[in-house]
């Protein structure tokens, strides 16, 4: 068990009085995994601003990752969209889930960042090799995120650097808002293909989900449903 990951997921889920209350715990596990030193300062900035009033951090929440379309926290989004393909690979990886006996909060999404943490943090050598290929998509967002000057950013530095990854550098320009025209016609966008003439739909095992994650190119997608997911994240202090 590896209880810093524990803890990333724990800072990534809806702002509630629970997680609060174990900021201690969560700040300690995090401080004891020397892997995510270079992502400290951003982490422990995070964790001071989740101290504060708890409704003010919950509006935080939800005008970045519900409101964001860009900021979608359901890797799945960035790779399907809504295809008729995002459903065989939600599938895939809540067997993967199974497997390791873990079982997701009723009405959580298995692509859901938060999720996958969880789950490196059970089996961290097959984690990593999730968050790896999930690199472009947790970079997308750490990009954007550190744009915004958001300090959750931070969360997916440190998501990056147990998978072996460092952010890439930020370019200089300021991310353009999005307009209600300019979400609708990303909306309507195609999927993203996996390879000359491939059907996704019809592939199955960990490798193809793996190229799923690594082909996930896609820029701005639907507004998340918000949901919390610490009530199935455990103590840090337990295991």
């Amino acid at each position: 068990m590896r209880r810093s990951l524990r803890a990333l997921a724990a800072l990534l889920s809806y702002p509630s009085a629970e997680l609060q209350a174990a900021l201690p715990e969560v700040h300690a596990a995090l401080a004891a995994d020397a892997a995510l030193a270079p992502a400290m300062h951003g982490l422990n900035r995070l964790v001071r601003r989740l101290g504060q009033p708890l409704l003010d951090v919950q509006e935080d929440y939800v005008g970045l990752f519900d409101r964001t379309r860009s900021l979608c926290l359901n890797l799945f989004e960035h790779v399907h969209g809504d295809s008729r393909e995002r459903g065989p690979a939600m599938v895939e990886l809540n067997d993967i889930y199974l497997a390791a006996g873990l079982e997701p909060a009723t009405g959580e999404l298995p692509d859901h960042l938060p999720s996958l943490l969880e789950y490196a943090a059970v089996d961290p050598r097959r984690g990593a090799e999730l968050l790896a290929n999930a690199a472009p998509v947790l970079d997308l967002l750490h990009g954007r995120l550190a744009k915004r000057g958001s300090d959750y950013a931070s969360v997916l530095h440190a998501a990056l650097l147990f998978a072996g990854r460092q952010p890439a550098a930020l370019p200089l320009e300021a991310e353009a808002v999005e307009t209600p025209a300019q979400l609708d016609a990303l909306w309507a966008e195609a999927p993203v293909l996996f390879g000359p003439g491939s059907d996704p739909a019809a592939e199955c095992g960990t490798e193809v989900l793996a190229a799923k994650l690594r082909a996930a190119t896609r820029g701005a997608m639907p507004v998340p449903q918000r949901r919390t997911v610490f009530s199935h994240v455990a103590a840090t202090s337990e295991g």
